[in-house]
């Protein structure tokens, strides 16, 4: 484990986390009112013009508190416990799966798709769960079997095989969520190619989640639907982004102000969850919009660098995945809201509303906080070439 002296944590990333939850806590008030009173339209519910301020309120508050948890918990404690969030995620998502062939109330499902269990007065996303075991598990996983000198062997790619496999299979084919499908891929390439595995080895892994991908896309006629027509006015989600769009051009340079948003009175599907970006770009402009994508972009950047000036392995292979969760989900939601992209159900971290995406988002950038006590003063260097230190002493045994 990392021998570093702590100091203080890098404040710049733990600011820009609460600045982000803030931002999105104004979008949520703005917005609520209109999207409360869609749903009491549309369903015949009962909502309070307050009701999901007050609730995305909760949520924040309870971020927060996870976010200062994991980041005192000491990170020698978080590990013990990697392999029981790692395979809990994958076991609550066969239990969803379960819930869902057997048609139980539990498991929430909206078209067509099983993705939350119902407990209550709130959801709870298992892929959520799983990302971040996935985090922990495979920066261990990694540390262990490079100091060992066996991450090109068998020893290695066997568990980490099983469990990539296992999770895209349960979120991709099981779940039908692949914008999830893509982040959790994101995770697993980023900390694979920062491990230091042979490059051949890297590119076989990358051809493989490229076929694989491009397969899930083939065999559903709904995912190939929205390739084939992606941009047509034919498209399926043509209207989604025609509206997205719609919404940041309104916006203009200053946007229209808070409360005065035509989009989220039910014109753009999900205003408060995927489409929060075109939302805030409606209310608050192409400034705003540059303020958001600033600071998404600065806590991207101190997390790149926190990996890099981590002189411990496990502890900078964390925070790469960490930045890969975020940075996929970035990157595909606004590219999706701004027609770059075909449309993907995706959260923005930290922004959209919701409880268990930005539970575990907060969590991951906790603990990322914390280890930003223990870099160094240069960036990390690998100490040890264990490959070569390998092939340096089996020479030796021949040639005794």
């Amino acid at each position: 484990m990392n021998t570093v002296r702590k100091h203080k944590s890098d404040r710049m990333l733990g600011a820009l986390t609460v600045v982000l939850l803030c931002i999105g806590l104004i979008v949520i008030y703005a917005i609520g009112p209109m999207r409360a009173n869609v749903m009491n339209s549309v369903y015949g519910s009962n909502m309070g013009e307050n009701d999901f301020f007050f609730q995305q309120l909760r949520n924040v508050i309870l971020s927060l508190v996870v976010v200062v948890l994991a980041y005192n918990l000491p990170y020698r404690f978080i590990r013990k416990y990697a392999k029981l969030v790692m395979f809990g995620g994958l076991a609550l998502c066969i239990l969803l799966a379960v819930l869902a062939m057997a048609g139980s109330s539990m498991a929430r499902c909206e078209l067509g798709a099983c993705r939350w269990f119902n407990l209550g007065g709130f959801s709870l996303q298992p892929a959520e769960i799983l990302k971040l075991g996935l985090v922990l598990y495979l920066a261990q996983l990694i540390a262990e079997r490079k100091e060992e000198g066996k991450l090109n062997s068998m020893d290695f790619w066997v568990p980490f095989g099983v469990v990539g496999v296992l999770s895209l299979g349960l979120v991709v084919v099981v779940q039908k969520d692949l914008g999830t499908g893509i982040a959790v891929a994101a995770i697993i390439l980023a900390m694979l190619f920062m491990s230091g595995v042979k490059l051949r080895y890297f590119a076989g892994v990358l051809v493989l989640a490229l076929v694989t991908g491009v397969a899930s896309i083939v065999v559903s006629p709904h995912r190939m639907e929205r390739m084939m027509t992606f941009g047509s006015a034919e498209s399926s989600d043509a209207y989604h982004i025609e509206n997205a769009m719609i919404a940041i051009g309104t916006g203009g340079l200053t946007g229209v102000g808070i409360g005065n948003s035509v989009q989220a009175t039910g014109y753009l599907p999900e205003s408060i969850n995927d489409s929060v970006f075109a939302i805030m770009g409606e209310t608050f402009g192409f400034v705003g919009l540059v303020v958001v994508i600033g600071c998404f972009t600065v806590l991207l950047m101190r997390l790149l660098r926190t990996a890099n000036y981590l002189e411990d392995t496990e502890e900078s292979l964390v925070v790469v995945g960490v930045f890969a969760w975020a940075t996929a989900h970035v990157v595909i939601n606004i590219a999706s809201m701004t027609g770059l992209l075909p449309l993907t159900g995706i959260t923005l971290p930290l922004l959209s509303y919701g409880g268990t995406s930005m539970l575990f988002t907060a969590a991951a950038l906790g603990v990322a906080l914390q280890l930003s006590c223990y870099t160094g003063r240069e960036p990390r260097k690998e100490k040890v070439d264990v490959a070569r230190n390998t092939r340096t002493q089996l020479e030796g045994r021949r040639m005794r």
